[in-house]
């Protein structure tokens, strides 16, 4: 039995390209279509938002762009009284970096190193000279992502709540740091 193979031309690839953005095209105007017809279909009544109740929310604090431009400035100037060249980050309440200031010279490990000190500090709400301390009781701390157990950053607190990090890296020692990033929490507080 002798079976009649059907023969397949070769197309070529400008053919398979054109038939394959006409079938798109097809496609897209069906779609368009179809938004076309729902667009001029009556409105919908709208859906009533449920409420929550007072007990299911909170409001939290959060430091201002302003505020954490002068933090960071604070800090930065202090360290270039001392003709240290640092780099200081400010971060939110959730670790977010809001403002980071690279001064003249400051080595290029410093960025990051001052935006983990910044999370580690507002993420225990202490300063991480404090921090760096508790890792001889709990070493596995260090294993926590982001974080960074060097003196140098600090918490930013209002009503005894934390809500910004400073952290400040770049220094030949932590506790510079921290004295540099001290300054830019003191700028917050101070209102300046």
């Amino acid at each position: 039995m002798n079976a009649v193979q059907p023969q397949h031309k070769k197309v070529s690839r400008r053919a398979r390209v054109a038939l394959g953005g006409a079938v798109l095209g097809a496609v897209a105007l069906a779609g368009f279509g179809a938004v076309s017809a729902n667009a001029s279909a009556p409105a919908a009544a709208p859906v009533a938002a449920a409420s929550a109740p007072a007990k299911a929310t909170t409001t939290s604090t959060h430091l201002t762009i302003d505020a954490a431009t002068r933090a960071a400035q604070a800090a930065l100037d202090a360290a270039e009284k001392e003709n240290q060249r640092v780099t200081v980050a400010v971060v939110d309440r959730n670790g977010n970096t809001l403002v980071t200031l690279r001064g003249d010279g400051a080595g290029p490990q410093s960025y990051e190193s001052a935006e983990r000190k910044a999370y580690t500090a507002v993420s225990w709400n202490a300063p991480t000279s404090e921090l760096a301390e508790r890792l001889k009781q709990a070493p596995n701390l260090k294993d926590i992502p982001g974080t960074l157990f060097l003196a140098g950053g600090v918490p930013v607190t209002a009503q005894n709540a934390p809500i910004a990090g400073i952290g400040v890296a770049g220094a030949p020692s932590g506790a510079l740091d921290e004295k540099f990033a001290q300054a830019g929490a003191e700028a917050v507080a101070a209102g300046r």
